[in-house]
């Protein structure tokens, strides 16, 4: 019985949720409300842990529902949460749509053990790292052809996203998805746009409105209400913050983007469903939502050399679009129920600026190397934080699902998005090919066409035998188009079934082969029945899920907690009804999310709404290198990866020192090699397991290292599903 006690195995920090035969564990810091348990029968018990917008009754219901192996009602409630379902002896754990709310298993003492994170489940079976995973990561982070069901501890697997966990008699295990896939040959309904439409909105608001309806929380600072007094040039909001922790209450990020405007405005109109807690903070009414815009100072200050194609922080079209932005977001904080912060940073919250601090992640993310970026600017949240993460993945259109409006036979549809294409390539500035913009409706369509006729498999097998071409890593400095020089470049490459990543032409020659023996075997072993479109887009998601679920972790603050409804199961599932047509129109983001403001009564937006705002990031990518360059070649004197086999030292610190001069070279491959390096430098040089108790572990997870010595022989993913 894990009752706590001394000599029993259980997690450190674990309290239980349930005992014996099948016992359940909650570890960390989780609110009281954040556990719910409810039985239907004897024997019959559910664990929902969370945020979950779902009452007692209801939650019983999908108990009683899943008795009969309807589990798909365990992922239907609005919220972000997990849902454990125990009926006797069989146990069912749901993974999300997204991937934010991840399922992990490994077998253990004759039977399976599941676990929310990855780490844990490898202290347990003591796991040597999976190397051949590591560098598909770096390769193809968007293709689940090479990451398959697999993670970075080689017997830890992960429950893809929309499937579930099933263990019966605590040994036997089965993987079975809860969500239908469109078939090729069988075309889909036609949905009504408008519908569909408002599907999205209704799922918005339920997502947000499970959040406010929740018991609010505060900081342990809170309950000192004694104010050290006046402080020159700072108000009362500045000294708590000074004091410690988030403002109590509901807060929510306001970048001037449709994504978290949307929030900002949804969480403070609705009825009932004040921001604050009341008599706390600046707004002692508890009427307003505190609103955090981050003022980025780096944009439009950049003194170093500028590369020919390099787009640095102080060019005009770049500080145009950040004042822009600061414009929208000054201009949505003029509601009456928004309480307006903004936080400057500047170059000490530029990417790469504090390599050495920073936590111990479940797994590797771009996001370590700007996490210090966003807790600058979280420290100032609420307790309760709203982000527009996963809006641009849910939401928009991937560039392939041009290719399923071709096989649908309906190509009057890639009228707008190609002349779009067009008119951006026209606008771009001097020193461009005049009338390239003439050739871009042919371009695209040629591209769309490939891939409509291109099969699953022959298009994988291509990117693999891409990998293994010599000429792929001979070309590791050229100037980089896939994405790097303008969005009919970027479309154009992402029409394919799968493509490298920014990183993987800095690897070896042999990480590269491995993964496209990945790619080779998940190509063959089950060829898919999903669009290309489709496909893509739904690994883009979960990409961006991973990352976002990194964030949390390495830019955590004690007490406060992140919310993203973008990535909720009804978010994601409502936005799945939009009709390709409707998505791929030039700003159908923008209009639905306006359309969603509108149902919810509000009809003012600023002008501009739905501007693209993705410059300004990659500009702080590439100045953070520029100005860390000395640290990074550090960083990679002698790195881990190299010593794991999977790159070049030498190669690594020429990248960066030619994307710090402002070479057109990808700055989100240097990302990625660098958060790689970071993550496995604090895996390493951790001490102790996750697992107390005399029958705990001896050794830790990746207790053998790098060292080539310690790489066992390499196998291939599991199937993908």
């Amino acid at each position: 019985m894990p009752d706590g006690g001394d000599g029993i195995l259980q997690p450190v920090g674990a309290q239980v949720v349930w005992g014996d035969p099948d016992p359940l564990w909650a570890v960390g810091d989780w609110r009281p409300d954040e556990i719910r348990v409810v039985e239907a029968q004897p024997g019959s018990r559910l664990a929902v842990f969370g945020c979950c917008g779902a009452s007692d009754d209801e939650l019983r219901l999908g108990l009683i529902a899943a008795r009969g192996g309807a589990f798909r009602h365990l992922t239907a409630w609005p919220g972000s949460y997990t849902a454990v379902a125990c009926v006797g002896r069989r146990l069912t754990v749901a993974a999300d749509l997204a991937g934010v709310r991840p399922v992990f298993h490994t077998p253990w003492a004759g039977g399976t053990a599941y676990a929310t994170a990855a780490l844990p489940l490898a202290d347990l079976v003591e796991a040597e790292l999976d190397f051949g995973h590591l560098a598909a990561l770096l390769a193809c982070p968007d293709a689940p052809e090479a990451l398959g069901d697999g993670t970075p501890y080689r017997g830890v697997s992960r429950v893809p996203p929309g499937h579930a966990l099933i263990v019966r008699d605590g040994g036997s295990r089965e993987i079975a998805g809860y969500e239908s896939s469109t078939s090729l040959v069988v075309g889909a309904p036609p949905v009504d746009p408008e519908a569909a439409v408002a599907g999205v909105r209704d799922a918005l608001v339920n997502a947000v409105r499970a959040r406010l309806t929740a018991p609010r929380h505060a900081s342990e600072h809170d309950t000192d209400v004694r104010d050290p007094g006046p402080v020159p040039g700072m108000g009362p909001a500045d000294r708590q913050r000074a004091r410690g922790g988030p403002a109590p209450g509901v807060g929510a990020d306001l970048s001037g983007g449709p994504a978290s405007g949307t929030l900002a405005l949804l969480a403070a109109g609705l009825p009932g469903t004040p921001g604050t807690v009341f008599g706390s903070g600046a707004a002692g009414a508890g009427e307003r939502l505190l609103a955090v815009t981050f003022n980025d100072l780096t944009t439009g200050t950049g003194t170093a050399h500028r590369g020919p194609r390099d787009r640095r922080p102080h060019d005009p079209a770049d500080a145009g679009d950040h004042t822009a932005e600061l414009e929208r977001a000054h201009a949505i904080a003029q509601n009456p129920r928004l309480r307006h912060l903004v936080v400057t940073g500047g170059e000490e919250t530029l990417p790469y600026a504090d390599l050495t601090a920073g936590p111990l992640t479940d797994e590797p993310g771009p996001s370590l190397v700007a996490a210090e970026r966003h807790r600058s600017r979280l420290t100032s949240g609420s307790a309760d934080h709203f982000v527009g993460a996963g809006a641009r993945q849910v939401l928009d259109a991937h560039p392939a699902r041009l290719a399923d409006l071709l096989l649908d036979r309906r190509r009057r549809h890639l009228v707008r998005p190609v002349a779009a294409l067009a008119r951006a390539e026209g606008q771009r500035g001097e020193g461009q090919v005049a009338g390239r913009s003439l050739l871009v409706p042919v371009t695209v369509y040629r591209a769309a066409r490939r891939l409509a006729r291109t099969p699953y498999r022959e298009g994988v097998e291509q990117t693999a035998a891409l990998l293994r071409d010599g000429g792929f890593t001979a070309s590791a400095f050229e100037p980089y188009p896939d994405g790097g020089e303008s969005a009919v470049d970027a479309s154009v490459a992402a029409l394919t079934w799968c493509r490298p990543g920014p990183a993987a032409r800095w690897l070896t020659g042999e990480a590269l082969a491995e993964v496209s023996l990945r790619l080779e075997s998940a190509a063959q072993a089950r060829p898919t029945v999903e669009r290309p479109g489709e496909r893509r887009a739904r690994a883009a998601l979960a990409r961006s899920a991973a990352d976002h679920r990194v964030l949390e972790q390495a830019a955590e603050i004690r007490n406060q907690r992140l919310h993203a409804p973008y990535f909720d199961n009804q978010v994601v599932r409502a936005a799945r009804e939009l009709p390709d047509a409707l998505r791929v129109r030039p700003g159908a983001r923008a209009s639905v999310l306006r359309a969603a403001l509108a149902g919810a009564g509000v009809h003012d937006v600023p002008p501009g709404w739905g501007a693209p705002t993705q410059a300004t990031h990659h500009a702080a990518l590439r100045a953070g290198i520029r100005l860390a360059s000395e640290r990074l070649l550090e960083l990679f004197q002698a790195p881990l990866l190299a010593e794991a086999g999977l790159v070049e030292a030498r190669v690594v610190r020429q990248a960066v020192q030619r994307v710090a001069r402002g070479e057109p070279l990808p700055a989100e491959g240097i990302a990625d090699l660098a958060a790689m390096e970071l993550w496995l430098s604090r895996l390493l040089a951790r001490r102790g397991t996750c697992w107390t108790g005399a029958a705990a572990p001896r050794h830790r997870a990746a207790a053998a290292g790098v060292h080539p010595d310690a790489r066992h022989e390499r196998s291939l993913p599991p199937t993908p599903r």
